[in-house]
């Protein structure tokens, strides 16, 4: 029973994460169906006159990668930044809109800014209190009224929930008190999200002299 079981496990661990993703890709998929509309005459039923399984996915995705491209490529340019300024100040004025508006945007910013811009490194802090320790992500160390009004030099530090890391809190830190890791911030995303499951290997050969074990007493 025990082979059996650890068989069993083997094949679920195989088998849910790729679910999970055809999954989710098909949520996606229908999603873009429902706002992506392709007219009558260019659906696949109508061109070759018979039905392909999959085909209107298919086609569904490629337009949308084509107009999320457009999109960019108008918004990219003088004109069109002016356009989406005009068109988030009207948004601004709209109570309820802005609101809702407003964080869809900052959350879409972090979301899919590039990493090394949104979390630059990936921190060990003593939070929430001194002896216990928390993984966070470095985002900022311009804070130049926050380091005069305390005269000490610190750092912005976002400290993520687990299992879900959009979510956490932004606290200033001095950096005297900041252990700087050597993992980087995809794993230590997944650490977080994995609910501190998923370990990264740490290469010890290349950590500080400082930082290695201490020697056995003779």
């Amino acid at each position: 029973m025990r082979h059996f079981r650890r068989y069993i496990v083997a094949g679920l661990l195989v088998w849910v994460p790729l679910g999970v993703t055809l999954l989710v890709l098909k949520l996606l998929a229908d999603l873009l169906q429902g706002l992506v509309i392709i007219p009558p005459a260019l659906r696949p039923e109508n061109l070759i006159g018979w039905t392909v399984p999959y085909l209107d996915v298919v086609l569904t995705l490629i337009t949308a990668v084509l107009v999320l491209f457009l999109t960019g490529l108008i918004v990219a340019n003088i004109l069109g930044r002016q356009l989406i300024h005009l068109w988030e100040s009207i948004l601004d004025r709209i109570p309820l809109v802005r609101s809702i508006y407003g964080a869809a945007k900052q959350f879409a910013e972090v979301l899919f800014a590039d990493t090394s811009q949104s979390f630059k490194k990936v921190l060990l802090i003593q939070y929430p209190r001194k002896g216990v320790y928390s993984l966070c992500f470095q985002t900022s160390t311009t804070l130049e009224e926050v380091q005069v009004r305390t005269s000490e030099e610190v750092m912005c530090v976002f400290v993520p929930t687990t299992p879900n890391p959009t979510s956490g809190f932004i606290i200033m830190v001095p950096r005297s008190e900041v252990i700087e890791l050597d993992m980087d911030v995809e794993q230590a995303l997944k650490m977080i999200v994995s609910l501190g499951v998923v370990v990264p290997p740490w290469n010890r050969k290349d950590a500080p002299q400082e930082l290695a074990p201490p020697e056995a007493a003779p």
